[in-house]
């Protein structure tokens, strides 16, 4: 487990093994939330980078319902 604190400035510093496991790059935006006493930051990816991640893994359109058989 590794620590950080919080600066007179209520800057902090993001360890340096975490940053290289999430592959977090200088000026990246972060997503910052508390929930239950916890505070989350979750990488801000543009809904490009998503494109494709599911391809190859047997995740496809053929399970998906259309319109047509939803309830309204």
């Amino acid at each position: 487990m590794t620590y950080t604190s919080v600066s007179t400035k209520y800057q902090v510093v993001i360890p340096k093994e975490v940053r290289e496991k999430m592959q977090l790059k200088p000026g990246q935006k972060l997503v910052v939330y508390e929930k239950g006493g916890i505070i989350h930051l979750i990488p801000d990816i543009p809904l490009k980078k998503l494109r494709g991640l599911y391809k190859d893994k047997g995740i496809g359109l053929s399970g998906l319902r259309d319109k047509s058989n939803r309830d309204l």
